[in-house]
């Protein structure tokens, strides 16, 4: 079986987050799914807990940092399999309710990455990389 990932993030508002992650183009896995956090599915592997900040609680013990005030307390990155699925990812974020272009998009002819934010700050990347360009880069 292959390893899964599960990241678990808290959330504000957990309607607008779930309606966030299905406009990315997550669906919403009802068997892990209650009215205190949801199973986002972006992959067969690739799984995103989107927690009321009572049900976060639980599992942490320190506080939920101010994400938009104190820094990144964590980095995603999502790959894609164009440039053009890289746009329509953060146009889709921009459009749900996040924020495009949080950090600077980056574009080395065989490597292009932007990045959104979602509703409650959380700092995600979407890259797309042409192995046979970054190989011929770096030779």
């Amino acid at each position: 079986m292959s390893k899964l990932i599960f990241v678990n993030l808290p959330v504000e508002n957990l309607d607008r987050s779930i309606a966030f992650y299905e406009a990315i183009g997550a669906r919403k896995n009802p068997q892990f799914s209650d009215d205190t956090g949801a199973c986002m599915v972006l992959s067969d592997v690739i799984h995103v807990m989107i927690l009321t900040h009572d049900k976060f609680k639980r599992f942490a013990i320190r506080p939920i940092p101010d994400v938009r005030a104190t820094g990144n307390e964590v980095l995603l990155c999502l790959s894609a399999d164009s440039k053009t699925e890289v746009d329509a990812l953060v146009t889709a974020a921009a459009s749900a309710g996040g924020r495009a272009d949080v950090n600077a998009p980056d574009d080395h002819g065989f490597m292009y990455g932007r990045s959104f934010e979602d509703p409650d700050g959380h700092v995600w990347e979407t890259m797309w990389m042409d192995m046979a360009g970054f190989q011929a880069a770096q030779g």
